[in-house]
């Protein structure tokens, strides 16, 4: 039978979404509350805080917790945690001791409310250079944290709404309750959880079949929140991945899923959380491929793999570190530089900038590129952008390789 990893550091998910009368109590009393908006990033955290996919936080980091897990990747009292998980503003009228209605910036919903028990001032600064090691304003989660208010409120959250990722994206969308009872249904006991923003091309295919030879299966877990300019959209990545599954892979090894944070593209840091959460939904283990989570040049493209073995996390969920993957003409297969002796010349390196670039571009999709299930669903969906709408797509880092 199935015996899947606990959460983490809970023998229970944490999860803080009301239902029922309760929820409908606490809707009514939001229309005397102070409002509180919230950003993409901060309605993803409390979407995730509410299903329990950040287990066991019950609500936004104070300052102790913020400045621990910043410098320590470990809230104050002990417990790892590798990235901060807060709620700011500029309201300089929002006081300790006040509950106050959160509320969508995109939509003007209510999504939930707070106790405020703490208010403080933040060195955005600090935080970039210890997250993302790097304070420069043109990497997108740099950006994203200087965007930010002056404050920091912390406290915990009662969360009202499911965010409208149910009925946008119907049974794609599931929940850590959904995937570990879909886990122990199916009697899998290891499952690696393969952590997507992209289409998958012949690469990640490759990594999720490494993956389904030594577990029991494998979770395509896509980031269903807020991307940057130029990503492809969750429904047609959604549908290219399905047309994979349906193709190249045998019945009963994949499920796929999403989950409803923006990416912070944090690089080794957001590894770590994504292993985090990834145990929260059940997952054994996490691919770790190449530059994970990363952005332009910023990291490494194995700092994700090196990050797991520089600390002691205490999670369950391990890393499964894969080398660099590629298709070989001699080898006339994928391979990857632990398996491969042949020479640079003869290696087709896969990316998913290098996939958007040639799509963006019309640009030819070599067969060893990618499924052509795949690249006729994707054609599709640029055949219908405007030109003037297109996001050049430029090669840059690793991916320009």
């Amino acid at each position: 039978m199935s015996q899947l990893v606990p959460p983490h550091a809970s023998n229970e998910l944490k999860i803080l979404a009301l239902g029922g009368d309760t929820l409908n109590s606490e809707l009514k009393k939001t229309d005397s509350m102070d409002k509180l908006f919230c950003s993409s990033r901060e309605f993803g955290d409390l979407i995730m805080l509410g299903i329990g996919g950040f287990t066991p936080l019950e609500g936004f980091m104070g300052k102790a917790d913020w400045l621990s897990v910043c410098k320590n990747m470990a809230l104050d009292n002990g417990t790892f945690w590798p990235i901060p998980i807060t709620l700011s503003t500029d309201n300089e009228d929002l006081k300790v001791g006040q509950e106050v209605a959160i509320v969508y910036e995109k939509n003007n919903a209510v999504i939930a409310t707070m106790l405020i028990s703490e208010k403080y001032l933040i060195d955005k600064e600090l935080e970039c250079n210890e997250v993302f090691k790097t304070s420069d304003i043109k990497h997108p989660g740099v950006a994203l944290v200087m965007a930010q208010g002056k404050y920091n409120l912390a406290g915990a959250v009662k969360v009202l709404s499911d965010g409208g990722f149910p009925n946008q994206y119907g049974d794609l969308y599931m929940t850590p309750s959904e995937t570990r009872a879909y886990f122990v249904k199916k009697e899998w006991s290891t499952i690696a959880a393969f952590q997507t923003r992209n289409p998958m091309h012949r690469s990640h295919e490759y990594l999720a079949k490494i993956a389904i030879e030594i577990c029991d299966g494998v979770m395509i877990h896509s980031t269903l929140g807020e991307l940057k300019p130029g990503d492809i959209p969750a429904d047609v990545r959604s549908k290219s991945i399905s047309a994979l599954i349906e193709n190249y892979f045998v019945d009963n090894t994949v499920l796929q899923s999403g989950y409803p944070l923006d990416m912070r593209y944090a690089g080794p840091r957001e590894a770590l959380l994504h292993a985090l959460f990834r145990q929260n939904y059940g997952c054994s283990h996490l691919i770790v491929g190449r530059d994970h989570a990363g952005v332009g040049d910023y990291y490494g493209p194995f700092d994700a793999h090196n990050i797991f073995d520089e600390i002691d996390n205490g999670l369950a969920t391990k890393p499964l570190k894969i080398d660099w993957t590629f298709w070989c003409e001699k080898c006339a297969g994928m391979s990857s530089m632990k398996t491969c002796p042949h020479d640079q010349e003869d290696r087709l390196m896969l990316s998913g900038s290098k996939l958007r670039h040639l799509l963006s571009e019309n640009l030819e999709v070599p067969d060893n590129f990618s499924r052509p299930e795949v690249v006729e669903i994707l054609r599709k969906y640029y055949s219908k952008i405007k030109e003037s709408d297109k996001v050049k797509v430029e090669l840059k880092g690793h991916s320009a390789k």
